[in-house]
């Protein structure tokens, strides 16, 4: 199972790599961006996306810097996924309810922060 998710994940790398978002008319538009004119969390993720899979690190970190430290956090629960399945053992990580929360004010965070005069620096 855990290779199928990878494989699941790199197609998806894969296509994003391959049809550039920072062209027009190959995505859907952020719909709270494109009537409010506000970034949400998710905004910049396709370009950082982009960004990532040909190497431009610093690209990528200025287009969304919580997507590329999500795809971080997926690379190290996978490794684990993949070391307890070779290992034979179950891969159960247990979030609990103050990783919820502090998850849900972390992306809320930065969603009003990318927004703020102070906080440009984290918009795309």
């Amino acid at each position: 199972m855990p290779l199928a998710v990878l494989g699941s994940v790199v197609a998806a790398f894969g296509y994003v790599a391959a049809v550039d978002p920072n062209s027009p008319g190959h995505y859907p538009v952020c719909p709270l961006l494109h009537y409010t004119g506000v970034y949400c969390p998710g905004c910049g993720g396709l370009r950082g996306a982009h960004a990532l899979a040909h190497g431009h690190l610093g690209t990528a970190l200025h287009d969304n810097a919580l997507a590329v430290a999500g795809y971080v956090v997926f690379a190290v629960v996978w490794t684990g996924w993949c070391v307890a399945a070779l290992r034979g053992r179950p891969f159960t990580p247990t979030l609990t309810r103050s990783h919820r929360w502090a998850f849900w004010a972390l992306l809320i965070a930065f969603g009003v922060v990318r927004n703020l005069p102070f906080g440009t620096a984290l918009a795309p």
